[in-house]
């Protein structure tokens, strides 16, 4: 969770290039122009006026689980609930301020829990109480894991592509010990290695620009078994932060070390995010990698060993420690017990060093006793007095590891600067090693054959952006020092004659090795530094805990994690919009009075048809409301821009400034620009911009309608994914810029949905949902209401009822003339022409629709009912057309056409029914489609067979065409025939017009190909 803290006072801000400048220019400055990026680069100058600061923690985890199964049950409990700790085997504190519950007397005892131990429950102790934070405490949940999967397997490693079921495990388990309402902002795999992050409630909207990306180091060079993944967020607009979870080479030989430095080599080099669109709206070098972040952190199995030991005198010693937490009973104790009676180590401990015990008088805590009759006892326990500090105990576990440090290999490559020293740092290590143990075992080292040698292989680093800017700052220092004595060495001035000020070495004896020490100093301070982002703000870091979880037992590797708190700035929107707004204004009043001025009125607009709750949606707002917009309903303002000035003002709309995946342009798609005048260059090039002259006094009026008919941004504002709201951007010729607020209230529609959607949708109609937030998924989470929509459903059914009575109507009033039905598509095809009318009722139909109100409240009485019918079925036709994957989709077609294809290559045709039944069989996969297929075919047959009858002359009563006269008997043979060719022309026509609508198929550019795609579709609704 994340917390308010005081905003910093002054935080040092970078000045944006070519920005707007905060006051106005002085007499003698010279003339301002604004460009399109002004207004935003201003607003980005004052961003420290709408940014709050606020603290949350960081807890970073890894974990090798060895693909072994049952592994995935414990993590809730360490990494999630903070449990698993063993305070006697590592030197746990908690962290200033915190306060957490002692452990119980009867939490469940080592040997319990190792007999207990199964792959179907978790591994740590019965009635444990979590020792770190977790939960809600915590605002970012980051876990690496590595070896989910077997990479020693060749199948495995040599897989081209990561399974992802494992993870899906994993995800699980995790979802399950979170806190509700937390939710996955990040996740990356590769093969064995997985990156997983989750946020809280409160952090989770403020995450942006995530981007992830793996690395692959293993076989090759290039493949997956050992890599790293990688993730990238923007924390609240301005921090910067990247996790790697990475694998490194395994082995304790030489050239595994050096194999080990060339991996995290790799991980740095290869490792490229995303471009960030920065708040000044300019897209940053393309391709971000590791280094150009606020914060980072390294974690993982780094697999980096002890040097210059005998592995297996490390075991020993170490598990002089680790026996206490056993009774002298124990299987493990006394197992533990016969290995240190086996042999006698030739190294020990003095003075917090490592030193050869060959002499008596090294001996110490690892030397063997005997006993008179020549058996061997166990050697004597590390005493326990507790008015000791641990640190300056010798037989303490603490100077144990203090003295194993300087051994480390990672400290060393770090101190060497051959790997992980441009800045990186790591906490304090007051634990175990976490590998290699005995599955099941809380403190026994590998007592396999191998009895591989313990090591911190699993490690976690971090790094600021002071930190690697001090590294590259004290790099430039050493090449200037070096550059300096190659410039005095070739001007012949020995180092002797070097003067004191000009010394270029400075040896003392007292400080000579003293970097080969292991020093816990070096590694995370103790207090928070401040670290200056790129944003300019001043965040902190500061490391609470570091430790690994020695009682989970699941895994040869114990694992680790460290809680961070995170003190950074992150913006305020409400307040960012009304800098904007403000910086706006401010713009307007800058401009020099000798420069052409206009002035913009805006018309407010009352719409009878808006309901009072939409003028109330924006308070405040300055600028054009549209009000309620619905689907392919024009909806248009006017603007008056008038020339104030002395001189005339040429000025036009300008493309405006776009956020990444908006369309650009000078509006977006859904508005449309028209002045009442032909611009100065009309006859110019036509995507050239337009341009007008006002003389003083002049006016001109602006229409802007704003008209929603693109099915694929009707899908969008469906889905709340996009809103309804831009900026205008008009210019004026060496004048300012004014820029003017759009905005609408989008209805929701039933257009541009697909059928899954529409039969969730409860009966009421689609507006029913306006003021639910769909998430981005519509209203999936609604249970199925109908077998097919709705509205497919009211639709047909209306249509056959109005062409029997548009028919009925027509013979009634003996209406002369062509009839309408001669046109074999009617009544879906009909004359385009410019009809206001037409358009008022299909607007009326399409609001029906949507409210589910009744189709016959919907029309005027006086309207007649061909012209109902004809509203009815080009609103048909358009929604079936808007259909998110059609009534047909493109996988169904695919294997439509498959088979078709099939048959024409073999010359095998199929009877009318049998390929009735074919096509019906493969629709039956997907049963809405299906129905609604059914649904419209069954209707085009019945208007077929009302409008071109195909029966004897006695019993056909199909109305006559104007060619036929109403005393001329019809023929049997000859009416026969051509009845059953109108026929044939009006199953062509509606099938030519339907096919199109209802079938999603891909698009041909070769025309050939594309015709005879064409046919086969019209073939199939035929």
């Amino acid at each position: 969770m994340s917390s308010r803290v005081e905003p910093s006072r002054s935080p040092q801000l970078k000045a944006t290039p070519g920005a707007f400048p905060s006051s106005p220019p002085d007499s003698e400055s010279p003339t301002i122009i604004s460009t399109q990026l002004s207004l935003s680069q201003a607003v980005w100058e004052r961003r420290a006026e709408y940014t709050r600061s606020y603290q949350t923690r960081v807890k970073v985890g890894t974990w090798n689980v060895a693909s072994l199964a049952g592994t995935h049950r414990d993590v809730g409990a360490w990494f999630v609930d903070g449990k698993g700790l063993s305070e006697d085997l590592s030197g746990f504190a908690l962290a200033d301020g915190d306060s957490r519950p002692a452990k119980p007397g009867d939490i469940e005892t080592v040997r319990s829990q190792e007999d207990r131990r199964t792959k179907k429950a978790s591994t740590t102790p019965r009635s444990d109480v979590a020792l770190l934070p977790g939960g809600d405490e915590v605002g970012l949940y980051v876990l690496g894991l590595q070896e989910i999967v077997d990479i020693s397997s060749a199948a495995e490693a040599l897989r081209p592509y990561s399974d992802p079921q494992p993870a899906r495990k994993w995800k699980r388990a995790i979802t399950e010990a979170l806190p509700n309402g937390y939710q996955q902002v990040a996740e990356q795999q590769l093969i064995g290695l997985f990156l997983v992050i989750y946020a809280s409630p409160s952090i989770a909207p403020t995450i942006s620009s995530v981007s992830t990306t793996s690395v692959g180091t293993g076989l090759l060079g290039y493949m997956g078994n050992k890599g790293a993944v990688s993730a990238r967020i923007v924390l609240g607009e301005t921090t910067r932060i990247v996790f790697v979870n990475s694998h490194l080479t395994a082995g304790t030989e030489k050239g595994s070390l050096e194999r080990r430095n060339w991996d995290s080599a790799q991980i740095l080099s290869r490792t490229k995010f995303e471009p960030i669109y920065n708040g000044g709206g300019v897209m940053e070098e393309f391709g971000e990698g590791i280094g150009d972040e606020d914060f980072a952190f390294w974690f993982g199995d780094l697999n980096y060993r002890l040097d210059s030991m005998p592995g297996e005198d490390v075991r020993r010693l170490l598990m002089l420690h680790t026996q206490k937490q056993y009774g002298a009973e124990e299987t493990s104790r006394r197992k533990i017990d016969s290995e240190l009676s086996e042999h006698t180590s030739s190294v020990s401990i003095r003075n917090g060093k490592f030193v050869d015990g060959s002499s008596e008088d090294d001996l110490s805590l690892l030397s063997a006793t005997s006993n008179s009759s020549g058996s061997t006892a166990p050697p004597p326990a590390l005493p326990n007095v507790d008015s000791i500090d641990p640190v300056s105990d010798p037989a303490s576990l603490q100077v144990t590891l203090s003295s194993l440090l300087p051994h480390d290999q990672l400290h060393s490559q770090m101190r060497t600067g051959q790997a992980f020293h441009d800045g990186w740092r790591e906490g304090h290590i007051d634990f175990l090693p976490t590998y290699k143990y005995d599955v099941g075992s809380v403190g026994m080292f590998d007592s396999s054959e191998k009895r591989r040698g313990p090591s911190w292989c699993d490690r976690i680093l971090y790094r600021t952006r002071k930190d690697r800017l001090e590294y590259q700052e004290k790099v430039q220092v050493e090449q200037e020092i070096k550059r300096r004595d190659e410039e005095m060495r070739t001007r012949g001035i020995d180092d002797g004659m070097v003067e004191d000020e000009a010394m270029l070495f400075d040896y003392d004896p007292e400080t000579d090795g003293a970097q080969d020490e292991y020093d816990p100093a070096d590694n995370g301070s103790t207090d928070p530094e401040a670290v200056t982002a790129r944003s300019g703000f001043e965040d902190r870091l500061h490391l609470d805990y570091y430790t690994s979880h020695q009682r989970v037992l699941s895994s040869d590797h114990k694992p680790l994690d460290a809680i961070f708190t995170l003190t950074y700035d992150a913006i305020d929107s409400d307040l960012k919009m009304k800098i904007q707004q403000e910086i706006a204004r401010e713009l307007d009043r800058a401009e020099n009075e000798c420069r052409p001025v206009v002035a913009v009125v805006v018309d407010p607009g009352h719409d009878i048809d808006s309901s009072a709750e939409s003028k109330i949606d924006f308070p405040g707002f300055e600028g054009v409301n549209f009000g309620e917009i619905r689907y392919d309903r024009p909806q248009s303002r006017n603007i008056t821009v008038a020339n104030t000035g002395r001189v005339p003002a040429k000025l036009g709309f300008v493309d405006r400034s776009v956020e990444r995946g908006q369309s650009g342009g000078v509006a977006p798609l859904w508005l449309k620009i028209e002045f009442d005048r032909a611009s100065d260059n009309e006859n110019a090039n036509p995507k050239a911009l337009r341009e007008y002259t006002l003389q003083p006094g002049d006016a001109a009026n602006v229409e802007l309608t704003a008209h929603v008919t693109d099915n694929s941004q009707v899908r969008r504002l469906n889905d709340g994914v996009e809103n309804l709201d831009d900026v205008l951007v008009l210019r004026i010729e060496n004048g300012r810029d004014y820029f003017l607020p759009v905005r609408g209230t989008w209805l929701q529609s039933a257009f541009g949905r697909s059928l899954d959607k529409l039969i969730r949708i409860p009966e009421g109609g689609v507006r029913k949902l306006q003021h639910q937030r769909t998430h981005g998924h519509g209203n999936e989470d609604e249970g199925v209401k109908w077998s097919a929509p709705r509205e497919l459903f009211r639709l047909t059914e209306s249509i056959e009822d109005l062409v029997e009575r548009s028919i009925a109507e027509w013979g009634m009033m003996a209406e002369t003339g062509r009839p309408p039905w001669d046109d074999a598509g009617w009544p879906f095809a009909t004359k385009a022409t410019e009809d206001i009318e037409m358009e008022g009722l299909k607007q009326s139909v399409r609001e029906s629709l949507d409210c589910d109100s009744d189709f016959t409240v919907l029309f005027p009485p006086e309207t007649p009912s061909i012209r109902r019918l004809e509203a009815l079925t080009e609103t048909l036709l358009a929604f079936v057309a808007s259909l998110e994957d059609g009534i047909i989709t493109t996988e169904i077609w695919s294997e439509l056409e498959k088979g078709i294809l099939e048959r024409e290559r073999d010359k095998k045709a199929l009877s009318a029914e049998e390929e009735k039944t074919w096509i019906l069989e493969t629709l039956s996969s997907a049963p809405v489609h299906s129905i609604s297929f059914t649904f419209i075919t069954f209707m085009l047959v019945r208007l077929a067979r009302e409008i071109a009858p195909v029966k004897p002359a006695e019993s056909d009563t199909r109305p006559r065409t104007s060619k036929e006269s109403s005393r001329e008997p019809r023929l049997l043979g000859t009416d026969a025939s051509a009845a059953l060719i109108r026929r044939h022309e009006v199953d062509g026509a509606f099938a030519a017009l339907f096919a199109e609508a209802m079938i999603r198929a891909p698009v041909l550019i070769r025309e050939k190909e594309r015709r005879a795609s064409e046919a086969r579709r019209r073939a199939v609704v035929e």
